[in-house]
């Protein structure tokens, strides 16, 4: 684009006050601020909306709250709605239970490009807050090596999509109808939602050497894994089909 577009930072949330308030803590401290923030609330109770109420204060840019009650894990549906009601051209989606590295945003503008969406990675902290061992290599920063890396036409592979680092332009993400809201519970919605944009003809750019997103450690036991097998079989429909639009979608709150 000629003019430079307003980026929305979208953080997904549910009943971790004090994660969220370490994950906007990173955010208030980018070398490049976002231009608003809208948190997709999955239904929290009102101990968050009062947290992010105090920090809208005193916050550098626009914080946008949008919340729907609680019938279970429905991440597809709240992210719906906040991508919604978010006013951004360009979205960089993260949980949140993960702190963005200083440059987290700097990074991910570095290499956005038109028609096409990008996957981070990110690094896995210890409950004493160390780095797993195995993670180390994703901390590192270089804007020579992320440019090179981001420009290689990569294969593409699902087990780079991850939700807590992803981006895409706004109106790619409405041409596909946004996440499809048959996924319910935990797993695959992410991975689902990238599959239509690259059948829609959206190109994989991979954001490494930067963009650099911590996961706070948490039990990672997950609620609703019984319909992980019901989303999977709704992926693989998908990619069978190569369909680029789902029917239950985003377009019911536009």
């Amino acid at each position: 684009m000629e003019t430079k577009p307003k980026i929305t930072l979208l953080i997904s949330t549910y009943n971790w006050e004090s994660a969220l308030s370490r994950v906007l803590e990173g955010v208030s401290k980018q070398t490049v601020l976002p231009d608003e923030v809208v948190i997709a609330d999955d239904g929290s109770r009102p101990e968050t909306a009062k947290l992010i109420e105090n920090i809208k204060s005193h916050f550098p840019v626009p914080i946008l709250h949008v919340w729907h009650e609680d019938k279970g894990f429905r991440r597809t549906v709240i992210l719906n709605k906040a991508i919604a009601s978010s006013t951004g051209d360009y979205i960089i989606q993260i949980d949140g239970d993960t702190i963005p590295e200083k440059h987290f945003i700097q990074d991910h503008i570095e290499i956005l490009h038109e028609g096409n969406f990008v996957c981070g990675s990110r690094v896995l902290l210890q409950p004493n807050g160390s780095v797993q061992k195995t993670h180390y290599v994703n901390l590192v920063r270089s804007s020579i090596l992320r440019r090179l890396y981001s420009a290689y036409p990569f294969k593409f592979s699902e087990k780079h999509v991850r939700g807590c680092n992803l981006a895409f332009w706004k109106k790619d993400f409405l041409a596909v109808n946004g996440y499809n809201e048959d996924i319910t519970g935990w797993g695959h919605e992410d991975r689902e939602l990238v599959y239509r944009l690259l059948f829609s003809g959206i190109k994989e750019r991979r954001l490494k050497f930067g963009g650099v997103n911590k996961h706070i450690y948490h039990d990672h036991s997950v609620p609703l894994l019984n319909r992980k097998k019901q989303n999977y079989k709704i992926q693989c429909n998908t990619v069978k089909s190569h369909s680029n639009w789902c029917e239950n979608g985003v377009s019911k709150y536009l």
